[in-house]
């Protein structure tokens, strides 16, 4: 058992690495305390982890993987839209929103959307196809160590990068890459014909036509503030600091 455990932890954390579950464990790092989505990736991964397992051990690796995808790559566009929300800067002249750190219930929400993303990842069917020929339990806890310490990396990187870039300019990047590998996820499910290279250029339309959307959004805003705010008075110049304007001879 101990040898199916090493290779399910070596397996799944390669397998991790640049996937898009640590680009969610690097965005949830940006909003709640560390422990918290380590927990809530923890719960998560053993919950799916077990399910695949029991799949694979007694059904084979008989999985539903266009509907799984496409339960994912839904998954992965609302994430993306609501971190674009979320994080995206406001217009000049508008006071910065404050990104809120805590929420009514973020292990909720962070389990809750692992859940869903991992459903139909590649880990899922590594997973299923490692409990076809290996103890089950090995595998599963295996699998769980490896996901859980690929994802802790990520959260350990957001941290160190969030001390030194903007988080809304991190947000932005991570609702963007989001919106990218759903489009791909759903335009790989909906037309698995279609080669690779002519996905990913695809799919590339979706952020862009986010960031455009939000681009529009922000210039349209910029404007009605400038046109809102109160003129410049002599008193408010005086106020200031700035010289009284002299009337014109």
């Amino acid at each position: 058992m101990i040898a199916t455990v090493l290779l399910s932890i070596g397996i799944v954390f390669l397998a991790e690495l640049g996937d898009k579950s640590q680009l969610m464990a690097l965005t949830f790092a940006l909003r709640y305390r560390w422990w918290v989505v380590l927990g809530g990736i923890a719960t998560a991964t053993a919950a799916v982890h077990l399910i695949s397992v029991g799949v694979g051990y007694f059904l084979g690796t008989a999985l539903p993987t266009r509907a799984i995808a496409l339960v994912a790559a839904v998954t992965f566009l609302a994430v993306g839209l609501w971190t674009l929300r979320e994080h995206f800067g406001p217009a000049d002249g508008q006071p910065e929103p404050k990104t809120p750190k805590t929420a009514s219930a973020p292990f909720f929400v962070v389990l809750s959307a692992f859940l869903l993303a991992e459903l139909g990842d590649r880990t899922m069917f590594a997973t299923a196809a490692l409990a076809t020929d290996f103890d089950w339990a090995g595998v599963w806890l295996g699998s769980t160590i490896g996901m859980v310490a690929a994802d802790a990396l990520a959260i350990a990187v957001g941290m160190l990068v969030g001390k030194h870039l903007p988080e809304h300019a991190i947000g932005i990047g991570s609702g963007l890459l989001f919106l990218y590998f759903g489009a791909a996820t759903l335009l790989g499910a909906a037309a698995p014909a279609l080669p690779g290279p002519l996905v990913a250029a695809v799919a590339l339309s979706a952020p862009a036509a986010a960031l455009g959307v939000l681009l529009a959004r922000r210039a349209v805003e910029g404007r009605r503030s400038a046109s809102d705010r109160p003129p410049f008075t002599e008193a408010a110049r005086i106020t200031a600091g700035q010289s009284p304007r002299r009337p014109a001879r």
